[in-house]
């Protein structure tokens, strides 16, 4: 059986590295002390097809990549293109910061370290892992004539786990990525997304042998020769191991993404009266009423209900008597023929179509009693308000959930007829009616507007 189609995998620490400074060269180190590397069969040394594993730090040493500094986080922050996620864990306590590096990675802290280096420097990454990495192949090529792979490791966590691990940051003649789709497992089942992460399984394995506190920053693992690249083929590097940006699904972190997300629903939120046919789960639409529920409220009070119009005949009775109201008005009041009252009363037509209809209203029940009229008048229209932006964060929260809503002021013109359709105290003042339902086509993109011509600074 050949060395590449061995199921068992040896790995060996190298023993007695000195100390790294700039400009080491690190194949050569290594290859001054490789010898003592004993394998199991009694040889000693490299074999083509051996795969050497290298702490980035004692890499990041010999290219210099060390700094004095008093200011952590301002090396942290030069390190990095965003911040992920922050927490502090108590007062005085350093902030913990995942943010993603120059180099793509997401990392604590970027990847800045302060262990085992001179006090008072810290030592940042590599610029170029996979360079590093490609560099110290040719070097060992050149000195031995022996093809070996190369992977660069740092310590990382891993989402929704607890402990951290070595994985690959750089990577010169390994496959770093094993795609088994369109194979066949023993019981004969089609293989559908497996690709193993190669590079990241050496690098955790070879760090049972190195270890935080060893003193033995590299390690050779024997066995894999299937997974080395011929001489001349580099390979990707670990850089094709970060998951592309459109393709990640947590790429966002905890602020960031309540943020975009904040503002993406807003930019979202576009009146649509257009709708598919397709019924809107009653969940959907209650979820997105508690976010309603948080809106601003005089008095601590929680003024805010909704009528959510699930019965086509309750629908058909309240739009009707509407109807025959409105016409009436615009025939008394506003002097339109039949004609124009028909063409006017199709733009409510959109409750009619709506797969579902939820109506807000504000309670006046818990305003305060007021003896003056002004005052009065003032305490409904602040709960009126109040009611604007229950409605404002119910249509953004429709439209976070992707769900299209037309909010048509109907209901306010004939508040009597609501109450009399549906049975409601006449404390309950209605703020319209919101027509909800799939879009049945991608809203518009929305114009740009500032607010330059709306402020006005005193």
């Amino acid at each position: 059986m050949t060395q590449g189609d061995s199921l068992a995998v040896e790995i060996r620490a190298v023993p007695n590295l000195p100390e790294v400074g700039i400009g080491d060269d690190i194949a050569a180190l290594l290859l001054e002390q490789v010898s003592g590397v004993e394998w199991a069969d009694g040889s000693r040394g490299l074999l083509p097809g051996d795969v050497v594993v290298i702490t980035s730090k004692i890499i990041s040493k010999a290219e210099g990549r060390v700094v004095t500094a008093d200011d952590r986080d301002a090396v942290i922050a030069s390190e990095t293109v965003r911040v992920v996620a922050s927490r502090s864990v108590g007062p005085g306590r350093p902030v913990t910061r995942i943010v993603e590096t120059t180099h793509g990675l997401i990392l604590a802290a970027a990847g800045v370290d302060a262990s085992n280096t001179d006090v008072g420097t810290l030592v940042l990454l590599p610029e170029d892992p996979d360079r590093s990495a490609v560099r110290i192949r040719e070097s060992i090529a050149a000195f031995t004539g022996c093809n070996v792979g190369i992977i660069v490791t740092d310590t990382m966590g891993r989402p929704w786990r607890l402990g951290l691990m070595d994985m690959a940051i750089g990577a010169a003649g390994v496959e770093v990525l094993e795609d088994l789709r369109g194979r066949r497992d023993g019981h004969g089942h089609e293989l559908t997304v497996t690709v193993t992460a190669v590079a990241d399984e050496i690098a955790s394995a070879a760090e049972l042998v190195t270890t935080k506190l060893s003193g033995a920053p590299i390690a050779v693992v024997r066995g894999l020769s299937r997974h080395v690249l011929p001489p001349t083929v580099h390979g990707p590097g670990a850089s094709a191991i970060v998951r592309p940006a459109e393709d990640d699904l947590f790429g966002l972190g905890t602020a960031e993404a309540m943020s975009r997300g904040r503002r993406e629903a807003i930019a979202a939120r576009r009146t649509v009266r257009d709708f598919t046919e397709d019924s809107v789960d009653r969940v959907r639409i209650t979820d997105a009423i508690d976010q309603a529920l948080t809106a601003p409220a005089p008095h601590h009070s929680q003024p805010f209900r909704f009528v959510l119009l699930e019965s086509s005949d309750t629908r058909d009775r309240l739009l009707d008597a509407m109807a025959r109201r409105w016409a009436d008005d615009l025939r008394q009041f506003d002097g339109l023929t039949d004609e124009a009252i028909s063409t006017r009363l199709e733009r409510g037509d959109v409750l009619r179509r709506a797969p579902a209809i939820v109506l807000p209203f504000v309670d006046l029940s818990v305003a305060h009693e007021y003896p003056d009229g002004a005052r009065r008048t003032a305490e409904r229209d602040m709960f009126v308000v109040a009611g604007g932006a229950a409605v404002e964060n119910l249509l953004i929260a429709l439209a976070a959930d992707g769900l299209g809503s037309a909010w048509i002021s109907s209901t306010i013109f004939c508040p009597e007829v609501v109450a009399d359709v549906l049975g409601l105290p006449p404390t309950w003042i209605p703020l319209g009616a919101i027509a909800i339902g799939s879009p049945l086509e991608p809203p518009a993109p929305r114009e740009s507007r500032s607010g330059d011509s709306s402020v006005h600074i005193r």
